[in-house]
């Protein structure tokens, strides 16, 4: 409960996170039908750049001021649709003299829904429920709920649309985290087979990334690609050496896009030696969950 993601607002891993997000969110977006949106640990949905709060880390300088301080014309295509919603929440402006709000993924999410989708977000820490339910109160497509996302895994899915995606991204301040995310997961996918996932995780050391892959391979579900970009080595403890996205029934070309965008971001990024993008299918398409 001592987490809050405003000092972290606009890192390297929300630049992550967020553009891949927003990559998912397009591709639901390739049919007409209607998609709901479940985001699971949903934070406050919009930060001030300006705050005290996020200027005592200036990690967004690092994440994305770098991007903004890029000519446009140099940036992956990929980016388009998270550069998009960043560009809309400050007005338009383009470049980095432009930053002051940058958009938590539940307001990512709802900047590229259409008329027919729906979000529903949740928010465990009372103060940014309130936060966050203040910042949708008059908006009949977002549904805030204050409550722990895990929970929401079992009593929201599937949804009543049938189509969409759930996205998992915890603070990652509990000791057994990496095993909760692993049976929310598991108790998620069996009411909801056909849901896109998409899970983000912290790098510190490999090992207990490779635990959390070994463990997500037991499950017997289908289709779990991972994506990874380190800064530099996993080898510190005590930083955020890199950060990881795991995508459950990745909608398609969405591979081939994290293949060419992410090691695009980490030059962007700076990422020394050591560092660096890949993308893994942990478990491929032609294997199939158990009966």
């Amino acid at each position: 409960m001592n987490y809050r993601h405003a000092y972290h607002a606009g890192s390297f891993a929300d630049v992550v996170k967020h553009a891949v997000l927003a990559l998912a969110v397009e591709r639901l977006k390739a049919k007409d039908a209607a998609f709901c949106v479940l985001d699971t640990h949903a934070g406050t949905g919009c930060y001030d750049l300006a705050t005290t709060t996020a200027r005592k880390t200036g990690e967004y300088e690092t994440g994305i001021g770098r991007l903004l301080a890029r000519d446009p014309r140099e940036l992956p295509a990929e980016l388009k649709p998270y550069l998009g919603a960043v560009a809309a929440l400050n007005g338009g402006a383009q470049g980095n003299g432009g930053l002051r709000w940058y958009p938590g993924s539940p307001r990512l999410v709802r900047a590229l829904m259409r008329e027919q989708d729906r979000l529903m977000a949740l928010e465990l820490h009372p103060e940014d429920a309130v936060t966050l339910a203040a910042l949708f109160q008059r908006d009949p497509q977002v549904q805030v709920r204050q409550g722990d996302g895990y929970v929401g895994l079992k009593a929201l899915l599937p949804p009543r649309e049938r189509r969409g995606l759930v996205l998992i991204d915890p603070p990652f301040e509990a000791a057994d985290e990496f095993e909760q995310v692993v049976r929310g997961l598991r108790q998620a996918y069996r009411r909801w087979a056909t849901g896109h996932y998409v899970i983000w995780y912290p790098i510190k050391q490999r090992a207990p990334v490779a635990a959390f892959h070994e463990a997500l391979k037991a499950t017997g579900i289908a289709r779990i690609l991972a994506a990874e970009l380190l800064l530099r080595p996993a080898e510190d403890p005590r930083r955020l050496n890199g950060s990881g996205l795991i995508l459950v029934n990745p909608p398609w070309p969405i591979e081939d896009q994290l293949r060419s965008l992410l090691p695009a971001l980490a030059e962007i990024l700076g990422a020394e030696a050591g560092g660096g993008a890949r993308v893994e299918w942990l478990v491929p398409e032609s294997k199939r969950p158990a009966a």
